[in-house]
């Protein structure tokens, strides 16, 4: 059966898309090509109505090293029980939405944290099948508290095994906001993953440009770049049956 990572975090803007598409990337470069005429061994897919993934994905074109899937409608959320089934895919990684509906009452928030919206039909539909859970934060006290609600209202009581990916940090601006962010997480009793995604501009462009993070440019700065994609596969273990 296929292993399902979703990527979650209730702030939009944390950088959902780019470790969807990027650690699938990595995952098909160390499990290899499929044969020929059987479906490829990692899969993402996009559940963010936005479509940042889809986006960046037509751009690469055929060149894609992965399955790339959009769900459009309610009626694709069927899709993610019958993935959770494949004997092809080995690992699939799924972009999800910022949920922005409110709980009606105190009682729905302790029970369905998402509300009535599609995205929180997607958000429902996605977890009932996940294996295990990244949640990005960028070093930026704004996206603290949300990440913090999807947490604790969210991935806890699901007892699933998760990551909090400090993502695109920027080392020009020196270490302050990257350890007030660890101390932050650490703080919470979270579990905090050693891998930084740090900001370079070839990530920011990858997605105008048509490539993903395994076809960069041969540079030093590239090669940095792939570097804590590269680390960040290993400390899932992405490809491998799970991450318990």
């Amino acid at each position: 059966m296929a292993r399902i990572t979703a990527l979650i975090n209730r702030k939009g803007g944390v950088g959902k898309s780019t470790l969807t598409v990027n650690t699938a990337a990595i995952t098909a470069n160390v499990l290899g090509a499929a044969p020929e005429g059987e479906p490829n061994y990692v899969a993402a897919i996009s559940a963010d109505p936005q479509g940042s993934a889809t986006w960046w994905s037509e751009r690469v074109g055929e060149g894609l090293p992965f399955s790339f899937i959009q769900t459009k409608t309610r009626a694709d959320l069927d899709f993610f029980p019958e993935l959770k089934k494949s004997r092809k895919v080995k690992h699939a990684f799924i972009d999800t939405p910022g949920w922005m509906d409110l709980p009606e009452d105190e009682r729905q928030k302790a029970g369905d944290p998402f509300g009535k919206s599609a995205a929180a039909d997607a958000m429902r539909a996605v977890l009932a099948t996940a294996d295990d859970i990244i949640v990005p934060v960028e070093p930026e006290p704004l996206g603290f508290m949300p990440t913090k609600d999807t947490i604790e209202q969210v991935v806890r009581p699901l007892g699933l095994p998760y990551l909090v990916v400090i993502n695109n940090w920027d080392p020009r601006d020196g270490v302050a906001d990257l350890e007030q962010t660890q101390d932050f997480v650490q703080s919470q009793g979270w579990k905090l993953a050693n891998t930084v995604i740090r900001h370079y501009k070839i990530h920011t462009r990858a997605a105008l440009e048509g490539t993903v993070v395994t076809q960069y440019r041969k540079n030093r700065v590239a090669m940095e770049a792939r570097e804590d994609f590269y680390q960040l596969a290993v400390e899932i273990g992405a490809g491998k049956k799970d991450r318990r």
